[in-house]
């Protein structure tokens, strides 16, 4: 990247893949606001900073940093820009690791994938905590109304296409080394890509895939239930758990049944699925090793699944931002040097793209990734 840092203190200028960073967004400033400031921040309140220098000014904004003074704005916008921080280790430490985490894959008997929705915010698609995120932009909203909105160009959610990491997992799994894969993600792209039903756990449901509200029969459609609307004359029935009406105003095509079809998404207050938790619980038992991309794990019970497999405990974790179980992944066994599991901050289509040449190598690597083109073809004709 080259972005420069925003501490007017910073020596060093420049952000390169070389340096651990830290990308913030607070909320909103005028151009008067934005005045007098020790950090460059954007009219949205967006800021970039090397890794020690976001420490210098957090620690600044706690008043325990004598060579630094800062006013009371810019405190309250450091507070602000640190519930969501999305960090980024530096490019040395993402290459190491990936060649440890690809030697774990090849080792372990029982690998799992779990994801979040951090895999898919390269195809455009929000995720739900990070400086973007939804909750991060309702919550910002409701503090500082219009000063804490961004904004933003939705599309059609039949338009979003698998990333490199969604294909990664997909070779992983043809390669027999992913075993199962559960994922917390409703857009759909974990089948788009290929990975197979009976191999996949989507714990809080698919925007393609409908389900008759009377016999259970699934249909997987080329639209999502979002973008096409169903027949107006079906009635609504507003859920009693989420208080939203789950129907699309379409019918089961089944002979004699005519029931309601109804999406297959889990909203907060629905439970999940016992059928479709059953299967990803008996899955994270077996696992020896989990691989855990785009999430913050912070929604159960779904989180609690990575912890569930054989002891101790390898958890591969990638993310931007920190999670409640990013302890476990330091953990060691005792006379151990290195730890059971890894920690990586920043995109998993980065961290990815190293593993794969580690389990790939570079000429089958190249093979592989030149069918992307091809693939994406694909992708097209199954969403029409």
């Amino acid at each position: 990247m080259a972005a420069c840092c925003c501490l007017s203190t910073c020596k060093e200028g420049a952000i390169t893949s070389t340096h651990a960073h830290v990308k913030v967004r607070a909320f909103n400033l005028t151009e008067n606001e934005r005045k007098d400031l020790k950090a460059a921040w954007s009219e949205e309140g967006n800021a970039v900073f090397h890794y020690h220098c976001w420490k210098y000014l957090t620690s600044a904004s706690r008043g325990k940093n004598p060579d630094m003074k800062l006013s009371d704005l810019e405190v309250q916008l450091v507070q602000e820009a640190a519930k969501t921080a999305e960090y980024h280790d530096e490019e040395e430490k993402v290459k190491d690791e990936a060649k440890r985490i690809a030697q774990m894959i090849r080792s372990a008997d029982y690998c799992i994938g779990f994801t979040g929705a951090g895999i898919s915010t390269a195809a455009g698609i929000g995720d739900f905590r990070g400086i973007d995120g939804k909750w991060t932009e309702r919550d910002k909203k409701k503090e500082y109304g219009e000063k804490g909105v961004k904004k933003s160009a939705k599309k059609s959610y039949g338009s979003y296409r698998p990333t490199y990491t969604h294909e990664a997992l997909v070779k992983l799994m043809e390669m027999g080394h992913i075993k199962h894969l559960i994922s917390q993600n409703t857009d759909g792209l974990h089948r788009l890509s290929g990975f197979p039903h009976s191999k996949l756990s989507e714990l809080h449901g698919n925007s393609f895939i409908e389900k008759c509200e009377k016999c259970g029969a699934q249909y997987e459609r080329p639209f999502s239930y979002r973008s096409v609307s169903g027949n107006s004359s079906v009635p609504p029935k507003c859920c009693k758990r989420c208080k939203i009406n789950h129907r699309t105003g379409r019918m089961c095509e089944k002979k004699e049944c005519n029931g309601y079809l109804m999406n297959t998404i889990i909203n907060f207050g629905d439970y999940l699925e016992d059928e479709v938790l059953s299967g990803a619980t008996q899955n994270a038992k077996k696992a020896d090793l989990v691989l855990c991309l785009g999430t913050t794990l912070q929604v159960t019970p779904a989180s609690d699944l990575v912890q569930m497999g054989k002891k101790p405990i390898k958890l591969i974790l990638c993310n931007r931002q920190s999670t409640p179980y990013d302890a476990l992944c330091y953990e060691k066994e005792k006379g151990q040097l290195a730890p059971n599991g890894v920690r990586i901050f920043g995109d998993c289509d980065r961290l990815m793209k190293e593993v794969m040449l580690n389990m790939l190598g570079i000429e089958n690597l190249v093979e592989w990734e030149q069918g992307r083109e091809e693939r994406m073809k694909q992708y097209d004709e199954r969403r029409k």
